[in-house]
């Protein structure tokens, strides 16, 4: 066959290859392994979805749906929901965290009031033990924390304020294998005065807590909002980072071309940091069907 031949036979080969990958992320299935094996679902991220998200789904149906696609976890559950979704081979990737009435009260332990007051340790302190012990008890080991707001805190002195509370956690949790792990989040847009909103802040409470079981974690769409620069901050801070959500940026809608941020290089800066937890599918599906956005997200997040 004569050299154009070979061209044109290649182009056509080529262009029918191109075509059916496009027709079969359309349908919404996986691509399959080429002739040297690699693929499009490599399974090198785990998948987890945050329960509040599908709160129109009971946790069994989402489950049941989930796990047709390769979810692998449904988080921020409270510890007696977590037996619901291992019966179904799941597991819960990150614990929601004890919510209690202060003296003053104000029920601390969620966004809002948390660390970085000192008038709180005590009953954090209490709650957060009681909850480390359920945690144990379901075999699961990631439980979440929040800074708190400022409201008129300085941030030097809220860090400051964190460090003492959680160094005083950090025996607990270290004993039990349990990782505390401080959301990251946006305060421009969903979380007003909301203290460890920067990666920096983040990392230097890390720093000065100084134990390998209290972590970050590093929200997509939050820190998108706030600083941008994904992909870098990721490479840069990893080994402070236990967990990790996704979000459509702008609305916290889907991850697709919709949005700005691009997932499968975000996916693959993760990998390559060497990260073998999971990455948490949060964003609000807008769509008619929230099973075929979530089935989506898991799709362009895997590597």
């Amino acid at each position: 066959m004569s050299t154009s031949g070979n061209r044109r036979k290649f182009v056509q080969s080529s262009t029918q290859a191109a075509v059916a990958a496009a027709v079969t992320v359309q349908m919404g299935l996986p691509l399959l392994a080429d002739s040297k094996g690699s693929t499009s679902m490599s399974g090198k991220i785990n998948h987890s979805v945050c329960r509040w998200c599908y709160s129109k789904f009971t946790i069994q149906d989402l489950c049941v749906a989930g796990k047709e696609f390769g979810l692998q976890s449904v988080e921020l559950l409270q510890p007696n929901e977590i037996s619901e979704v291992q019966k179904h081979g799941l597991t819960c990737a990150m614990v929601s965290s004890p919510t209690v009435k202060a003296a003053d009260g104000k029920m601390v332990g969620g966004i809002t009031h948390g660390w970085n007051r000192k008038q709180y340790h005590d009953v954090l302190l209490e709650a957060y033990r009681q909850q480390i012990e359920l945690v144990v008890k379901a075999g699961v080991n990631n439980l979440i924390c929040f800074s708190g707001n400022r409201d008129g805190m300085d941030d030097r002195k809220g860090l400051e304020n964190c460090a003492i509370g959680l160094k005083r956690l950090m025996p607990i949790a270290e004993a039990e294998g349990v990782t505390i792990t401080m959301e990251l989040l946006n305060s421009r847009v969903d979380h007003p005065d909301y203290m460890c909103d920067r990666t920096d802040w983040g990392v230097a409470l890390c720093q000065a807590v100084g134990s390998d079981k209290f972590k970050l974690l590093y929200d997509i769409y939050h820190m998108q909002i706030m600083e941008g620069d994904v992909i870098a901050t990721i490479r840069k801070h990893h080994r402070w980072i236990s967990h990790f959500h996704t979000g459509g940026v702008p609305g916290r809608n889907e991850i697709d071309d919709t949005q700005e941020l691009f997932y499968p290089a975000i996916m693959r800066a993760i990998v390559d940091t060497g990260y073998a937890g999971y990455v948490g599918q949060e964003f609000i599906p807008k769509r008619d069907d929230p099973l075929k956005s979530l089935r989506q997200g898991i799709e362009i997040c895997s590597i």
